[in-house]
C-alpha cells in the first residue's frame, strides 16, 4: 500500500513537472491578459478612475457599437449559412467528377491566402468609377459589357457593401468547409445509397432520407466552427472598407476605440462582450466533439 501510494506521488510530480511549463504559459498568454481586460473594462478611458459598467452601458446606447452588433448578426446568419451549404453541395459533387482532387484544391486554395490578401483582391474585384470611365473593377467591367451602369459595392447602403463582404468571407471559408465534409460524406457507407437507388429513390431523395442525416453532426460542427470565426471577423472589414459606410463590426470597432480613441475602457468593454459571445459557441463545438467520438 506504502509502495502504491509513494509510486502515486512520484507519477503526480512528474506529471506536474512536465505539464507545469505548458500551464506557466497558458497563464502568462490567456489567463492574465483576460483578467486584466476584464479589469480595464470597469476603468475610464485612460484606465485612471473606475466606472462601473458604464463602458458597457455606453455599447447598448452608441449608435456606432449598435450598428456594430447589427452587422456582427447579418455576417453571422448570412456567412454562416452560405459556407455550409456551399460546403455541403461542393463535398457532394466533387465526390462524383473524375479529377476531384484537382477541384478540390482549386476550391480550397483561398484558404492560403491571408485574409488581409483576400480583402485587397477583392477590393480591385469590387473597384467602381463613375459611368463613362474605364472600369478597372472586375464586377463593374462585366456591367459595363451589358450596358448596365456601374455599382459602388462598397459604398452601397444597407445592406449590398456588408453582403459584399460577407461574399470575400464565403469565398476564403467554403473550401474548409468543404473539405471537413466531404472526408464526412465519404464515410457514408455506400450500400446503403445504393440500396436506395435500387428501391427507386431519386438523388435528391437519397440525400435527404440517407446522406444528410449521417451529416448532421459534422454540418452542426462546421457550423459552429463558421460561427467562432464570424463572430470575431475583422480583417477583411479593416482592409476594404475600415468599417464605413455602414460595414462596422464589433472587433473593427474595438481597434479604433483602443488604437485611434486611445478609449482602452471602452475598447476592453468590446473585447469582454465578443469573449462572452464566443463562449457559449465554443461550449457547443466542443460537447459537438465529444458527440463525435463517441459515435
Amino acid at each position: 500500500m506504502i509502495k502504491r501510494v509513494r509510486s502515486m506521488r512520484i507519477g503526480r510530480g512528474w506529471g506536474a513537472l512536465f505539464a507545469g511549463p505548458a500551464l506557466l504559459l497558458v497563464g502568462l498568454y490567456l489567463v492574465y491578459p483576460t483578467m486584466n481586460t476584464i479589469y480595464l473594462s470597469f476603468l475610464d478611458q485612460r484606465s485612471e478612475h473606475f466606472v462601473g459598467l458604464d463602458n458597457y452601458a455606453r455599447i447598448l446606447t452608441s449608435e456606432a457599437t449598435l450598428s456594430a452588433f447589427r452587422n456582427n448578426l447579418l455576417w453571422l446568419a448570412v456567412f454562416t449559412v452560405g459556407t455550409v451549404v456551399l460546403g455541403l453541395m461542393l463535398a457532394v459533387l466533387t465526390d462524383r467528377i473524375k479529377y476531384e482532387a484537382v477541384a478540390k484544391s482549386i476550391i480550397f486554395m483561398p484558404m492560403a491566402i491571408s485574409f488581409a490578401g483576400a480583402g485587397v483582391i477583392w477590393k480591385f474585384v469590387y473597384a467602381y468609377t463613375p459611368p463613362g470611365v474605364n472600369q478597372i473593377g472586375l464586377l463593374n467591367q462585366i456591367r459595363a459589357v451589358f450596358g448596365s451602369d456601374p455599382v459602388a459595392w462598397l459604398i452601397a447602403r444597407p445592406w449590398i457593401n456588408n453582403l459584399a463582404l460577407i461574399a470575400v468571407g464565403i469565398w476564403i471559408w467554403t473550401g474548409f468547409a468543404m473539405v471537413i465534409l466531404s472526408a464526412a460524406y465519404k464515410g457514408i457507407p455506400r450500400e446503403l445509397m445504393e440500396s436506395a437507388r435500387v428501391d427507386g429513390a431519386n438523388e435528391w431523395q437519397v440525400f435527404r432520407s440517407i446522406s444528410f442525416p449521417a451529416l448532421a453532426p459534422t454540418v452542426a460542427v462546421v457550423a459552429t466552427t463558421m460561427m467562432i470565426n464570424v463572430l470575431k471577423v475583422f480583417d477583411i472589414v479593416y482592409v476594404m472598407t475600415n468599417g464605413n459606410f455602414g460595414t462596422e463590426v464589433l472587433a473593427n470597432r474595438m481597434y479604433k476605440e483602443m488604437f485611434e480613441f486611445r478609449n482602452y475602457g471602452q475598447a476592453s468593454a468590446i473585447a469582454v462582450v465578443l469573449f462572452l459571445a464566443i463562449i457559449p459557441v465554443m461550449l457547443v463545438s466542443i460537447r459537438r466533439f465529444r458527440e463525435q467520438e463517441v459515435h
